[in-house]
């Protein structure tokens, strides 16, 4: 007979459970998601097509909460069970199931904790991500191409439907620029942590003499607001180039004019598209975007007033937030949460779990803080 207790860690996860339960309001869920399927069932839904795909990807999303939420209960559940058995049978396999599971049930908990740190004004919305190319030369552009990938990669881990609108290559290896959509939920609030000067440092394999380099790539994450919120932009606030898609191959690239670049003449703010096909769309693709950042500097100016009325708060994010150091020794950190791994290989081909739930509890611990010393 086996003495296998993990009680007091499923407490832990029980309690830790009813608070996401609180926070999450599974009555309020479900009846959203009650009114979503009403929508979605509509005879005349599809004939407007984005408001249609707005719906059912929203259903879909707020489906996919509930019965996670209702799983976790059961699993907890389920785990009582199995520890009962494993100790009566004496089965060590059964013992070594409890433990797995275990280990699983806490990780998805985890995700879900997080999760409801997400309350900003726009976190539920979707994300564009924007990556730069910065100081570094080739190795920088190299960079900012590494980096392309790795946020791909999570989203493809996550099974996130991703978009990529824009994608400007350097001359002689990686990009210079490239914009992308993640239509997730909480795709903004998970992935604005993410925001800021990234640093490689690694031996070059640009660089004849072998030396050790180091490259910095920007990140900018904004959210991508719903047509609903979208502000009037005049005209005359605007200019509209029309160029030639460029890239590797493909049909339609380089043979018509339908990329388009949109310059925002008061700001001064540049967005350009050339993922689709038609100029048509590509300049609706590139107003939403526009859109979404005009929005998030009216945030951000509005947030930067309430800053200067409050007071010097420091609760900055710092230019530089987290270093990828393969020469001379292996481990990226985060500079911010002091978060850090020893496996950048792993990092870079999508594994940032741990890097966005450090950098989220930060957050939430920074604005604590400062909103303590503010009182």
């Amino acid at each position: 007979m086996l003495d296998l207790d993990l009680s007091e860690q499923i407490r832990a996860l029980r309690s830790t459970f009813a608070d996401i339960r609180a926070v999450v309001d599974v009555d309020r869920l479900t009846a959203e998601i009650s009114r979503l399927s009403e929508l979605a069932e509509a005879p005349d839904l599809w004939d407007d097509t984005a408001n249609a795909q707005k719906v059912t990807s929203e259903l879909s999303h707020r489906q996919a909460e509930l019965t996670t939420i209702n799983s976790i209960e059961a699993r907890l559940d389920d785990l009582e069970v199995l520890i009962e058995l494993a100790n009566e049978a004496g089965d060590e396999d059964s013992a070594k199931e409890a433990e797995a599971e275990l280990l699983s049930i806490t990780a998805i908990l985890g995700e879900l904790e997080v999760q409801t740190l997400l309350n900003g004004e726009y976190d539920s919305y979707p994300a564009v991500i924007t990556i730069r190319s910065g100081a570094g030369g080739v190795d920088a552009a190299d960079f900012a191409e590494m980096l392309l990938r790795m946020y791909l990669r999570w989203a493809e881990k996550h099974n996130y439907k991703v978009n990529v609108l824009d994608t400007s290559y350097a001359e002689e290896a990686g990009i210079k620029s490239a914009t992308f959509e993640v239509d997730a939920p909480y795709a903004f609030g998970t992935l604005s942590v993410e925001a800021g000067t990234h640093r490689l440092v690694r031996m070059s394999p640009f660089n004849s003499a072998g030396k050790r380099q180091t490259s910095f790539a920007a990140v900018e994450v904004v959210p991508l607001m719903p047509e609903s919120v979208a502000i009037e932009i005049p005209e005359n606030d605007i200019r509209v180039d029309v160029f030639r898609s460029s890239g590797p191959g493909g049909q339609s690239v380089n043979t018509t004019d339908s990329a388009v670049r949109i310059t925002h003449i008061p700001t001064g703010l540049v967005v350009s598209c050339q993922n689709e096909k038609s100029q048509i769309q590509n300049r609706a693709a590139a107003m939403r975007v526009l859109t979404s950042r005009l929005l998030l500097l009216q945030r951000e100016e509005e947030n930067a007033k309430k800053k200067e009325l409050a007071g010097n708060i420091t609760a900055s994010w710092g230019d530089q937030m987290r270093s990828y150091v393969l020469a001379p020794y292996q481990m990226v950190k985060d500079l911010r949460s002091e978060y850090e791994v020893n496996n950048p290989s792993n990092v870079f081909d999508g594994d940032l779990d741990g890097f966005i739930a450090a950098g989220i509890r930060w957050r939430k611990s920074a604005v604590t803080s400062c909103t303590a010393q503010g009182r």
